[in-house]
């Protein structure tokens, strides 16, 4: 099959079988480009939906590039059941494999040095929300119906609600950072991303800590395990556990990889 060459990942050379019947972007299947002994996991993607300029216009359209990130996704999620992958940015794309060996070259030592450093190991994803809004302060049983309250009580309901307030998010951020502190004890590293926005991302609640975690696929057992029992100790706050994942947040030793190498 001609056209241009799509990566997704970069390993070293692994014995077992990928999933049967797996395909890629654009329908293609997956193959391994072997080069210095490392392994460029690649397919064939058409080069009217995948050069510069109508790759581009796809990836503003959001059915396009949902299709093609769950298809990309798959990839790295069938790589990493299997080996330890070094994913690539959705869409790195070149014009052939000489293009992705030229690429695979210029970025060999930081390949090397940080699949040393995440073999054999997992990206484990924790989110924490926080549930539950203080409820509004009620009416006093005096208060006669229909009456308006005074100045004086509204500003005393309403200091009440924000010291309410104010105490579910000093309990909530308490709860994450204890979690945080004992997740990180269980792991290799970790990082703190930005917690998401709740209008953004559908979650109810919101989003207190959102961290992922480096832990060696030997221990993930026990790793989730350990979420399992800190997980329902403040009531109120909902824990989220997802992975096991290849290692997106630790391959910043990489550098601007992405671009690196031809482009169509």
């Amino acid at each position: 099959m001609t056209g241009l060459r799509y990566v997704y990942a970069v390993c070293r050379p692994f014995d077992a079988a990928l999933q049967a019947q797996l395909t890629g972007v654009a329908g293609d299947p997956p193959r391994m480009l072997n080069h210095r002994g490392l392994v460029a996991v690649v397919s064939h993607v058409p080069e009217r939906d995948f050069a510069e300029d109508p790759l581009r216009k796809h990836l503003e359209d959001l059915d396009w590039l949902t299709g093609t990130a769950r298809a990309h996704q798959g990839v790295i999620d069938a790589l990493t059941a299997v080996t330890t992958p070094l994913p690539l940015r959705l869409g790195t794309v070149f014009r052939d494999d000489s293009g992705v060996r030229v690429m695979m070259e210029a970025r060999e030592e930081a390949f090397r040095r940080t699949l040393d450093r995440l073999d054999g190991r997992v990206e484990w994803g924790v989110k924490v929300y926080a549930e539950n809004e203080p409820p509004e302060p009620s009416e006093p049983a005096e208060q006669p119906a229909g009456k308006p309250a005074s100045g004086r009580d509204y500003l005393r309901r309403r200091r009440m609600h924000a010291r309410a307030h104010e105490n579910m998010w000093e309990q909530a951020e308490q709860f994450a950072g204890r979690l945080h502190a004992t997740l990180s004890d269980y792991a290799e590293g970790s990082r703190l991303h930005a917690p998401q926005n709740s209008a953004l991302s559908g979650a109810s609640g919101q989003n207190v800590l959102n961290a992922a975690y480096l832990v060696p696929r030997g221990h993930s057992e026990e790793f989730v395990e350990v979420v399992d029992r800190t997980k329902d100790d403040v009531p109120g706050m909902r824990v989220e556990l997802t992975g096991p994942w290849a290692a997106y947040s630790f391959v910043e030793e990489v550098g601007d990889v992405h671009d690196a190498g031809e482009r169509p």
